[in-house]
């Protein structure tokens, strides 16, 4: 691994997880999920959650539209590189059975020197072991 990448992998994940109030690094959290979706599926709704958060911090199109469910995933994801995601709060976390759950989160970020929230609830449904994006309802007034 260059130095560079080693240095990328150590930076704390764009996601905020925390492990014994210490944030975790990129290569411990989401990283995992995002460079192996075919093999490392996120094993719940609030990983994914996450997981989804850190894709739109870098630009990952591919990942997010390979978890988002095929009856509800866009055919192409215009992503901004000018976009500076600045936070995720996971707010509640919900089972409602074993193979549906919702994540309600604040997620913050700011274009064009613009700072904006982005306050849902996204439902998301389990198939065949792997979790995916169903729909979110905006929250925010």
């Amino acid at each position: 691994m260059s130095l560079k990448n080693q240095a990328l992998s150590e930076r704390a994940c764009p996601c905020g997880n925390t492990a014994s109030n210490k944030r975790l690094v990129y290569a411990d959290c989401c990283a995992r999920y995002l460079n192996d979706f075919e093999n490392t599926p996120a094993p719940d709704a609030v990983r994914l959650m996450r997981s989804r958060y850190s894709a739109f911090a870098k630009n990952r199109a591919d990942y997010l539209l390979a978890t988002w469910h095929a009856s509800a995933r866009p055919t192409d994801l215009f992503m901004d590189d000018a976009t500076k995601w600045l936070g995720l709060d996971i707010k509640r976390h919900t089972v409602i059975d074993t193979d549906n759950a919702s994540v309600e989160f604040v997620a913050r970020y700011r274009l064009a020197g613009r700072a904006t929230r982005l306050h849902e609830v996204s439902l998301f449904v389990r198939e065949l072991g792997r979790w995916y994006y169903l729909k979110g309802e905006d929250l925010a007034p």
